[in-house]
């Protein structure tokens, strides 16, 4: 038996007024999302638990078959584990944007999603004026990036900088214990960083600017148990983004690393299904994750939301499905891990619809992939972690 979990990061919505109040998936052609839902089964999972930050990071941990309640430890850990980073006793991770702050106001809470060769320059950079004893970067990838502090920040409450576009920042700096010391961090940084020369090179191509770190997501290293042990499945996940490949390696899922994937509007879709496939020689499980239509969804984006939409159907959902024709032995689910609203600009912690095809699943009435088919379904898991149960057990 072969299990493939399909999640588009972001991609449910709410209804959109330009299109007249339907959502993007609703608009997108999605004839083989469609088919799922029409030939399986389509429910409701609340992936986010009450009390904890509406994020991939907590969203993801409950589609894998874990409880976010009893394991999360923060976003910046997970993120540590795929860099390489072993964290120690007394370290804590925090994740580090690179971001563009104007006038007080988070601009871009990606500096114009910036290139990992040059934001590898800035990390550099960084360590040089403000690494000591108790603070270190690591690169990551685009303007996601990884900052260590020795025992200082667990306590803080941060703001990711996706949830602030637009907004004067001094409102949500890090506050609490420590918060003078991480804020003194930020501020510093955006002396340093206008002033580098790959700043200047980006400000010419009419860029925005990685003018300074923005610190949240922190937490120590957490434990879990493995996959495999758990649900008696070999496996591997399929990310462009650290914190979906580091959990995957923290619960015995290595990921796999597909040439031109870049968790944007421009990733590797057709890799990431080819991938995924030959994955499936070898192993029980895949986990493949997109990241672009969160973003589409954090830049309001959309035209865009549902042009990638209709590319993972296309290109992942519909090769996916391909494979799999004549055959029964298989399960295949597919769903969001929370909504990105293109009119919010941010994730809300809304249950996620899910539709899942295969041996042993039977039919339902829903006959289409969108928010508003999947109303007429009942059929909810108030714990978004044992989803994963019934996939694979039940």
């Amino acid at each position: 038996m072969k299990y493939v979990f399909l999640v588009g990061d972001g991609m449910q919505d709410r209804g959109v007024k330009d299109l007249g109040g339907k959502t993007p998936l609703e608009v997108a052609k999605t004839p083989n999302m469609d088919y799922i839902a029409f030939h399986g089964r389509v429910g409701w999972a609340k992936t986010i638990p009450a009390g904890k930050t509406a994020g991939s990071d907590v969203a993801i941990m409950s589609l894998l078959g874990y409880s976010p309640v009893e394991f999360y430890t923060g976003r910046g850990p997970l993120e540590a584990a795929n860099l390489g980073v072993e964290l120690k006793e007394g370290d804590i991770a925090f994740r580090c944007n690179l971001v563009t702050v104007e006038n007080g106001s988070m601009v871009d809470y990606s500096a114009g999603h910036i290139l990992t060769k040059e934001a590898d320059v800035l990390i550099r950079f960084l360590n040089e004026k403000l690494a000591s004893d108790k603070f270190h970067f690591y690169t990551g990838t685009s303007y996601r990036h990884l900052m260590v502090s020795k025992g200082v920040g667990i306590d803080l409450k941060c703001t990711p900088p996706h949830d602030i576009s637009g907004k004067n920042i001094s409102a949500y700096l890090p506050k609490g214990k420590g918060g003078d010391i991480i804020n003194d961090l930020m501020q510093r940084s955006s002396i340093i960083l206008p002033a580098h020369d790959v700043n200047h090179v980006r400000i010419d191509l009419k860029e925005n600017p990685a003018n300074m770190i923005w610190l949240w997501g922190q937490g120590r290293k957490p434990l879990f148990p493995d996959f495999s042990s758990k649900y008696g499945l070999s496996g591997k996940v399929i990310s462009a983004v650290d914190l979906i490949k580091g959990l995957g390696r923290l619960i015995g899922l290595d990921p796999v690393n597909v040439v031109g994937a870049t968790g944007y509007y421009d990733t590797n879709y057709q890799g990431k299904a080819e991938a995924a496939l030959e994955v499936l020689k070898s192993k029980d499980f895949v986990f493949v994750h997109v990241e672009a239509p969160d973003e589409a969804g954090h830049n309001g984006d959309l035209k865009a939301k549902i042009s990638v939409i209709e590319k993972i159907d296309q290109l992942i959902v519909g090769k996916i499905l391909d494979y799999f024709k004549g055959k029964d032995d298989f399960r295949i689910m597919i769903s969001s891990d929370h909504p990105t609203p293109v009119c919010l600009k941010t994730h809300t912690a809304d249950p996620i619809f899910f539709a899942v095809f295969g041996k042993g699943i039977e039919k339902d009435s829903v006959t289409e992939f969108n928010e508003r088919s999947a109303r007429e379904s009942q059929w909810k898991f108030d714990e978004g972690f044992r989803l994963m149960d019934f996939f694979i057990k039940g």
